[in-house]
């Protein structure tokens, strides 16, 4: 018992003086927006929803952090309407979409957001 108290005891110690704590990723200050749900100071990775009638999502980043579209089944996306115009170098397959603090995105794209 007493050798459980020798090698527990410092972990104790710095339990209750707050000693340091697991580590978190740092909180994103700001709003996320994903299709019609908003998330205040995020982090961490949200789903992204797509529409069954094809259309795009809106992601709004008034973060300070970046986000990125995690893609993990490029190859199984459902068909999309054919763009009048060309796509963004943004939109084409194989190339994550990232998002700068301030900028917003419409996407077929991606399973899930990842604030970081």
């Amino acid at each position: 018992m007493r050798r459980i108290k020798k090698l527990l005891g410092p972990l104790a110690a710095a339990l209750a003086t707050g000693g340091p704590a697991a580590h978190q990723p740092p909180l994103a200050r700001g709003f996320l927006t994903i299709g019609g749900t908003t998330y205040i100071d995020p982090h961490g990775s949200y789903p992204l929803a797509h529409h069954l009638d094809g259309s795009a999502t809106l992601i709004i980043n008034d973060t300070d952090h970046y986000l990125t579209i995690v893609t993990e089944r490029d190859c199984c996306d459902p068909p999309r309407p054919t763009p009048r115009h060309a796509p963004a170098p943004a939109h084409t397959p194989g190339r994550d979409l990232v998002l700068a603090p301030g900028e917003r995105a419409e996407t077929w794209r991606g399973d899930s957001v990842r604030v970081g």
